[in-house]
């Protein structure tokens, strides 16, 4: 449907139209200066010089047609030539009525539903995941929900490191801890044991140290790679423990994104990909588009428009080992041929701008994708401690993410506790649900290209632009509506009124802004204009609560339209908070 500022632009364009002007002028904005009306047309100034008139006369012309219309409460021009507008409470009414009963509050569907592949997480088997992580699993997951919610058809792939050097640490380093293993028998013909030889914490043990002594020794280091080339050549053993590294990682992975509220529904990694590699070389070189430089195959994607160097994109070394440009490359060409998508989505460290520049650029000139297909990168900044410098441990070490997530668990268990009178079980299921909305807020209330401050007391904090603020908003309208049903009644079968208090009405324009919102999140791909809106939705309900008799209103009729708007004021916070991917309790 349309969103009110469509219908308010129509209404002013047939009156520019009907004053003898070009209707296309009659584009109405939300106001900047809310002191002296909600909405603005500055039209009149551009027909100034079409028409060879003073905009202050062609404004006042379009405002003697406006006064007639329904559809505003004022109209007004000002000097030089701007037309103000204050949409009529009547048609406010109308237009939230309309929307209230659309289970997607007025947002339109997609002129074409598109198949949408995202690439996100890429976290290393045989590792833990770290801070570092925590922006991309974020950042994807809410452009997932945000493009779901808009009605596309959403695939989220983790995409797993599975293939490198760290496979190759971890036989090793496990090879000289247990050199009688099974899989290190070169003679062996057998089926290798179901269960792994070792556990989650003995695997995130072993790597460090092997990694460790890797650039310590380098004999060590030589012997690792001999061991990661036996188990990407395929010798069974080798091979057999690589499976094994990733049957007990990825549950464990599962379970530390699950306390983020993330979630995947493809576990590929770049293993998945490697049969391809040997036919997309054959292609690229038969095709005419892969050449040797150097002894390596590269391909050449330089522009006629670039303004800087651009190297080739190598796809084998001149040893003949693949990159990680082969492997994505290959990704991309199982992605097409297996699902098809119009779009492939990327998030990673914005530092790898060249790196997906390069190979976007390849998958197009040899023609892995389609000539429609969009490929897009997001590249996001870096989570810095207070010091400005990447975020750290007390002792500079690099935080895993599951001691991030308890350390900001433990806080808001913290100060809960300090709050309210919750019983202790309560207060700590709580405490994990606002806990999410703290990190995650925190993080996508930041545009994602920017780098930004980790300050757990201010993103813990129950007052100002935080995930709690919200939550706590939100529990404040769940207690209003629940002594409202204690009467007797049924909150959510309260009809809507024509507003009667101006923060009533200020609430409204913004719930009646939700679609426009959310359709420019969805084209932009930004989850931090939905954290935008309902800190705008969340301080505009907290202004309307302070100076509105609500559960002690005496006229029910008024008093059930209050009702009524607080419920759709909880809807559209639950479904913009579930698009960011956290969730409010009941109490707080």
């Amino acid at each position: 449907m349309k969103s009110l500022v469509e219908i308010l632009t129509g209404a002013v364009g047939d009156a520019f139209e009907k004053a003898g002007y070009d209707r296309n002028l009659g584009k109405v904005n939300v106001s900047n200066r809310p002191d002296l009306c909600e909405y603005q047309c500055n039209g009149a100034m551009a027909a100034a010089k079409v028409y060879k008139k003073a905009p202050i006369q062609i404004a006042q012309s379009v405002v003697d047609v406006l006064k007639d219309s329904d559809v505003f409460g004022m109209v007004d021009c000002v000097a030089p030539g701007f037309i103000n507008l204050k949409v009529s409470d009547k048609a406010l009414f109308d237009y939230i009525d309309e929307i209230a009963k659309d289970p997607k509050f007025g947002l339109s569907k997609p002129e074409k539903i598109k198949k949408i592949m995202i690439d996100y997480g890429g976290p290393n088997v045989a590792k833990p995941l770290h801070v570092g992580h925590l922006r991309s699993a974020i950042i994807g997951e809410s452009i997932k929900r945000i493009c779901r919610f808009a009605g596309h058809e959403v695939i989220g792939d983790v995409h797993l490191g599975d293939w490198g050097l760290q496979m190759g640490l971890v036989i090793l380093g496990l090879q000289e801890e247990k050199p009688d293993l099974v899989y290190f028998d070169d003679s062996y013909t057998g089926d290798y044991p179901a269960e792994a030889p070792f556990t989650i914490g003995e695997l995130e043990n072993i790597y460090p140290a092997a990694s460790k002594k890797s650039k310590e020794d380098e004999a060590f280091k030589e012997r690792a790679m001999e061991a990661t080339k036996k188990f990407q050549t395929g010798v069974r053993g080798y091979r057999a423990l690589g499976q094994q590294i990733i049957n007990v990682s990825v549950p464990d992975l599962k379970k530390n994104y699950a306390n983020i509220n993330v979630s995947f529904d493809l576990w590929k990694g770049e293993s998945d990909v490697q049969d391809r590699i040997p036919g997309m070389v054959s292609y690229m070189k038969d095709n005419g588009f892969a050449y040797l430089s150097d002894g390596a195959l590269v391909v050449d994607v330089k522009e006629d428009k670039d303004t800087k160097e651009m190297p080739p994109c190598m796809i084998l070394k001149s040893d003949g080992a693949a990159l990680y440009n082969t492997t994505d490359l290959a990704t991309i060409l199982d992605r097409m041929e297996t699902y098809n998508p119009d779009e492939i989505i990327y998030l990673t460290d914005k530092r790898q701008s060249l790196y997906f520049e390069q190979v976007f650029r390849c998958a197009r000139k040899t023609k892995l994708v389609n000539e429609d297909t969009k490929l897009v990168w997001i590249g996001f900044g870096t989570m810095n401690g207070k010091d400005g410098k990447p975020f750290k441990t007390r002792d500079g070490g690099v935080m895993r993410l599951e001691n991030l997530v308890a350390d900001t668990k433990s806080e808001m268990l913290k100060k809960i506790k300090e709050g309210n009178r919750l019983p202790d079980e309560e207060a700590l299921k709580v405490a994990d649900i606002v806990a999410v909305s703290a990190l995650k807020y925190g993080d996508l209330s930041n545009q994602a290209s920017k780098d930004y401050i980790f300050d757990l007391d201010r993103f813990t904090s129950f007052e100002g632009d935080t995930g709690p603020y919200i939550l706590y908003t939100m529990v404040r309208i769940k207690s209003i509506m629940a002594k409202y049903d204690q009467s007797g009644k049924n909150s959510f079968e309260a009809k809507l009124k024509v507003p009667v208090t101006e923060t009533e009405k200020q609430l409204m324009l913004l719930l009646a802004a939700f679609n426009t919102m959310m359709e420019g999140a969805v084209n932009e791909l930004a989850p931090h204009r939905v954290c935008a809106y309902i800190y705008d939705v969340a301080n505009a309900f907290n202004r309307f609560y302070h100076e509105t008799r609500i559960l002690n209103e005496e006229d029910e009729d008024k008093k059930e339209g209050l009702i009524a708007v607080l419920g759709l004021t909880l809807k559209i916070l639950e479904t913009c908070i579930d698009v960011l991917g956290f969730e409010a309790p009941d109490r707080m």
